[in-house]
């Protein structure tokens, strides 16, 4: 491990070309971060601010940095996420991109806020949250760094409901952009991203045929609709288990099985947690697992799962594959946790595909962009992507496609912008 300093602190220089390689061939399917790279490289729209990005340190998270710093940035980076980092990216960014990166996967939670201390030593005039974690630091142990920080942006659900809780309290400081909510982000991201790197990351974690398992949904959100059409897909039988009752009722004519949590979890073969809340899986629940049960989570945090429980409950833990952790019960039941209860689809996997990726971090750098310019006239608060750029990001898309859409006419458009027409 080198010392941390002005490249960050990675696990291995060594890493360095092999993570040229992976961010390059991330870059290939990235086509709107490219084009607004392209743009930024000669407007520097971000020029003279410091930026501190607290995201998952992968291949499409180096393209949205590079897109960052052509703009201007002044990036420091870490990890979002414990288990997430891409070793390699982290190496490449800090040595090769000159983009000090503070990740090691597999860092422990001191390391965690070590590393998210020490990029807040640079003094941030913005800062990019997966899971407001720096926004909370500022707000808490970091006060020191506050005043500096004219705006940020927010990449996730669990971030986001964090934001609004503070806004709420009259806590929140500075104005945040919720990426999240943009619809080319929370549509294609979260679910077709979601949807198809959890299941990604079951598969690498256990090697499990999903065809003819119930495989139980906490949550149906974006990502769970995601998990669960992908799932649905591959041969399962979803049950969803919700508390809105609205997406109790769509999950049902979707066609999926609803009941209650501690139904579901006598039934249940594979269970994936994706609330943003708290113990969606809870001690009652493994009570009553079937024999070798396998519980994940693609929530932003592992407190979806209460872990304590589960190891209160379990007479012995043993490791049976990377990423499984296997907890036998006093009845000798087994119940296999996967990835720590972190975000399985990136601690086990990979994350989401470069693709969809490349919507969420045009949003991200677009964002910066408007935050840069308007952030004197916003009040400390969470706003929502402005409409022009959820569509600019939209239209980039469908042109990189080489999908074509139609135009209103003249008389289209004064049709639905009147009254006066009716039957």
């Amino acid at each position: 491990m080198q010392p941390e300093g002005k490249l960050g602190d990675i696990k291995d220089p060594g890493l360095t070309d092999e993570g040229i390689r992976l961010i390059q061939w991330a870059a290939r399917e990235m086509p709107v971060t490219k084009l607004i790279k392209e743009r930024f490289e000669l407007e520097k729209p971000l020029k003279g601010l410091s930026v501190v990005a607290c995201l998952h340190v992968t291949t499409e998270t180096a393209n949205l940095a590079l897109a960052l710093k052509a703009g201007g940035a002044d990036i420091s980076l870490c990890a979002s996420n414990p288990l997430s980092t891409q070793d390699a990216v982290a190496s490449a960014l800090s040595i090769a991109y000159d983009i000090p990166t503070y990740a090691i996967k597999g860092e422990d939670d001191n390391t965690y806020y070590s590393h998210i201390n020490t990029a807040l030593d640079s003094s941030p005039n913005m800062t990019m949250d997966d899971g407001a974690d720096v926004v909370a630091t500022l707000h808490t142990t970091r006060q020191d760094k506050l005043s500096n920080v004219i705006g940020g942006t927010e990449e996730t659900t669990t971030g986001v409901i964090r934001l609004r809780s503070m806004a709420q309290a009259g806590k929140l400081k500075y104005p945040i952009i919720a990426v999240n909510e943009a619809d080319t982000k929370h549509m294609f991201d979260n679910r077709y991203g979601t949807g198809q790197s959890t299941l990604d990351g079951i598969t690498r974690a256990t090697n499990v045929l999903f065809a003819g398992k119930n495989l139980v949904v906490a949550g149906y959100g974006w990502c769970g609709r995601g998990v669960a059409m992908r799932a649905r897909g591959m041969g399962a039988q979803v049950i969803v288990t919700e508390v809105n009752p609205v997406r109790a009722l769509e999950a049902s004519m979707d066609g999926h099985t609803v009941m209650k949590m501690e139904d579901a979890a006598r039934v249940g073969d594979i269970f994936v947690t994706v609330t943003g809340g708290k113990h969606a899986l809870d001690a009652h629940h493994f009570q009553v697992m079937k024999n070798d049960a396998v519980i994940a989570n693609s929530g932003h945090f592992n407190i979806e799962i209460n872990i304590d429980a589960l190891e209160d409950a379990a007479t012995e833990k043993k490791s049976v594959r990377p990423m499984v952790d296997q907890y036998i019960m006093a009845d000798g039941r087994r119940i296999n946790l996967l990835a720590e209860g972190r975000l399985v689809n990136l601690a086990a996997a990979e994350g989401h595909p470069s693709a969809v990726m490349d919507m969420s971090f045009a949003n991200q750098a677009l964002s910066a962009e408007y935050m840069a310019k308007n952030s004197q006239t916003l009040k400390p608060d969470v706003y929502d992507v402005p409409i022009t750029l959820d569509q600019m990001v939209a239209s980039l898309k469908l042109d990189a496609m080489g999908l074509r859409m139609d135009e209103l006419s003249e008389e289209q458009a004064a049709y639905l912008a009147g009254w006066e027409t009716g039957t």
